[in-house]
């Protein structure tokens, strides 16, 4: 878990490290989880999916029951123009709706 630390106050940022998945069903712009990990993480609108702790990418994220809790589906189109490959490991976290992580 990372923390940061505002106005004095240290807080934690759930962080969790999940298989990202390519599915054609998914629009672009969009990322499908299972709202257990979703809960879990403190995910209400947008998604922040990190990639060898360099590649940084938002996405929206919608709940979906058929998602296992270790993946995130993303569109595959969009994952082929990003680089980003099948099944593979990123840290994922909240991104509130100013752009900063709570």
């Amino acid at each position: 878990m990372r923390y940061e630390q505002i106005a004095g106050v240290i807080l934690g940022v759930r962080e969790r490290r999940l298989r990202v998945r390519r599915r054609d069903e998914v629009p672009r712009g969009q990322a499908r989880m299972n709202p257990k990990a979703m809960e879990y993480l403190g995910i209400k609108d947008k998604v922040e999916i990190v990639i060898g702790g360099k590649k940084k990418y938002v996405f929206t994220a919608l709940p979906l029951d058929k998602v296992p809790e270790n993946e995130i589906w993303c569109n595959s189109d969009e994952m082929k123009e990003l680089g980003i490959a099948d099944n593979t490991i990123a840290a994922t976290r909240a991104l509130s709706p100013a752009g900063e992580r709570p």
